[in-house]
């Protein structure tokens, strides 16, 4: 009798994690109606990563020369090393003066939902959705 229970329960728990794996596993993967994937969440994340790298490279090079400069003098000066201005689909852009400096990353990829049109990061530090 014991046998017996103990197998049933191991059926039930078996079954219970593959009922759970495929729910977990269909919710991460691509998908294909117009809707954001994991890629384009990798570039979300990837994004931000780079506003900031970018806005500490801004407030670097004006802790040395008393201004800010373009995203391509941040790179020739060495305070930033990213090789392009942009990840996946999303192009960076910078608004500076002396005193202040604002960097937009714009999504300029197939509309998908759930993928935000720009963020933004000023001397503030504080990553922005929108314009």
């Amino acid at each position: 009798m014991s046998r017996s229970f103990g197998f049933i329960a191991l059926l039930l728990v078996t079954g219970i994690v593959g009922y759970l794996y495929m729910k977990n596993t269909v919710a991460v993967s691509p998908s294909e109606d117009g809707k954001a994937g994991p890629r384009a969440t990798i570039d979300i994340v990837g994004v931000k990563n780079d506003l900031n790298a970018i806005a500490q490279g801004e407030r670097r090079y004006w802790a040395s020369n008393s201004k800010y400069v373009s995203i391509d003098d941040l790179r020739a000066d060495g305070d930033i090393s990213m090789a392009a201005n942009g990840r996946g689909a999303y192009q960076y852009s910078a608004d500076y003066s002396e005193n202040a400096f604002r960097i937009t990353a714009t999504y300029q990829g197939p509309p998908l939902a759930g993928v935000p049109h720009s963020f933004n990061i000023d001397q503030n530090m504080e990553i922005r959705e929108g314009p």
